[in-house]
């Protein structure tokens, strides 16, 4: 991976900057005042510095989906049972050491969510300084780390990293990501690993690699010149009128934004009812829509406004006629106007089914990701899961039944510290 700070009069200089070097698929993971030098610093206007990460070619993920046969079939076991055939699977095959006693892990996993509260410090002292010697880096950490025996071997990891390797895989597995992605990051830790290094370095090689698997959240932007179309899609039950109407909320009331509202579900009469309910309170137009012909003049009518908001009807993944018809309407509106497509998902559905689902809807259009339900599930590896498979990036988040307050640009790095056990 590639870490590097850009400094700019404000922050969005800098970041075009970075992007300008290492192109468009950065991920900004600090933004500060950029510290003042010399004489005449004090005189000087405030600069920002901002850094930024990028994940290189070769360590990017190809999107592919893990069936039973294409898995490595761990067996499960309690965390305190770890064998040392699951480390040696959990690490890519080259561990050679037995894992830490039960004890040492639980210690371990204290430390682990106590570095997880504070890692933008320790992703400084491991990413973004010059390179040190083992003993420097253990100098910069916080807290005195207790030595470490040196393995005999120099392709061989400490006992401590062991424990951390067992520890990020149990971890991960109960968090529902999926075990090949897990044995990749494992696989990492034992790659960058190196005789007397303390696990911090680990923990934080994994939280960066993760952040940046899951890239930056693209939310709605604002528009330059509309209509924009806004369409929403994905199956029935995961939430999408509500999250319409919560969005809906924000564009119209909080910035002030001309919105309209459709929808082309004339399959559930409440569904629609409900969305003319949220129009009717937000004092937005509303209209349901049967024909392509209507859509048309839908569009004609709002050319004006700002966005325009369509709610999909959900379909069965075998419904050809179904499909065929949401994707008739999405047709004429890219005609017409721009438009941006946002795949509603569940977090609490089966991980086979979102793959499922991703997979159907990609035939018909690219898509960004929005998770729902978040506050019903304790497990949410999908999210990691699905953005890896699809590529396509997370919007937004859900934690309610409330507009318009239960939502939330998508987080990684929160959402990442969660993954690895942290509090969210």
């Amino acid at each position: 991976m590639i870490i590097k700070k850009y400094v700019g009069r404000t922050e969005s200089e800098a970041t075009e900057e970075a992007r300008k070097e290492l192109g468009p698929n950065i991920v900004v993971m600090t933004v500060r005042p950029a510290k003042k030098t010399g004489f005449f610093s004090i005189f000087q206007p405030q600069k920002i510095e901002v850094t930024v990460g990028l994940e290189e070619e070769t360590e990017r993920t190809p999107k592919s989906f893990s069936t039973e046969k294409e898995r490595i079939i761990t067996p499960k076991t309690p965390s305190d049972d770890y064998s040392q055939k699951d480390t040696i699977l959990a690490s890519g095959g080259r561990v050679s050491q037995k894992p830490a006693p039960v004890s040492e892990v639980k210690d371990d996993n204290s430390a682990i969510e106590e570095k997880l509260d504070n890692l933008s410090n320790l992703l400084e002292k491991n990413f973004l300084k010059p390179e040190k010697s083992a003993q420097d880096e253990r100098n910069d950490f916080d807290e005195p780390v207790a030595p470490v025996n040196k393995p005999s071997k120099t392709n061989e990891v400490s006992e401590e990293t062991m424990s951390f390797i067992k520890l990020l895989y149990n971890t991960l597995i109960e968090n529902e990501v999926d075990e090949i992605y897990v044995n990749q990051l494992t696989d990492e830790v034992e790659k960058i690993s190196k005789p007397g290094l303390p696990f911090d370095y680990a923990l934080a090689n994994v939280y960066q690699k993760m952040v940046l698997k899951f890239g930056k959240s693209e939310p709605i932007e604002p528009v330059s010149d509309g209509p924009r179309a806004e369409i929403f899609i994905g199956p029935t039950g995961v939430g999408k009128t509500t999250t319409i109407a919560k969005l809906a909320s924000e564009l119209s009331v909080t910035q002030k934004k001309k919105v309209a509202l459709l929808t082309v579900d004339t399959y559930r009469i409440a569904a629609a009812e409900q969305l003319r309910t949220y129009a009717s309170i937000l004092e937005i137009p509303f209209r349901v829509i049967y024909t392509v012909d209507e859509m048309k003049q839908a569009a004609e009518d709002f050319k004006d406004y700002d966005y325009i908001m369509v709610d999909t009807a959900g379909h069965s993944l075998h419904n050809e006629e179904l499909k065929q018809g949401v994707e008739s309407f999405i047709r004429v509106l890219e005609d017409i106007m721009d438009c941006e497509n946002f795949l509603v998902l569940s977090a609490t559905t089966k991980y086979r089914d979102l793959i499922e689902i991703a997979d159907a809807y990609s035939e018909m259009v690219a898509y960004k990701l929005i998770f729902t339900k978040m506050d019903e599930t304790g497990a949410k590896g999908n999210l990691y899961n699905i953005r890896i498979h699809t590529g396509s990036p997370i919007a937004y988040i859900t934690n309610g039944q409330n507009v318009p307050d239960d939502i939330a640009v998508f987080d990684a790095q929160r959402i990442v510290k969660n993954l690895l056990g942290g509090k969210s």
